[in-house]
């Protein structure tokens, strides 16, 4: 599975910066607030972010797979 550059650019900064802020965020604010579920939550976010984290270790080792360059075939100078 090879993500385009636009869907890889926006699943890694979901997966990077989103779901680990939104997280954090909920458990804090739960914990203030006593809002439910805090841990199933937040636990329920990191699995979500585990998730894209290796559809995103996939679809980068199937493009450095596909775009490697073999050295035989490298021009010589």
């Amino acid at each position: 599975m090879v993500l385009t550059n636009k869907v890889y650019d926006v699943v890694k900064a979901i997966a990077m910066v989103w779901l680990p802020a939104a997280g954090v965020l909920y458990f804090a604010l739960a914990g203030i607030w006593a809002l439910p579920y805090a841990k199933e939550v937040s636990d329920s976010v990191i699995a979500v972010d585990l998730f894209l984290g290796a559809v995103l270790g996939i679809s980068t080792a199937q493009y450095n797979k596909n775009n490697s360059v073999d050295s035989s075939n490298m021009p010589t100078q």
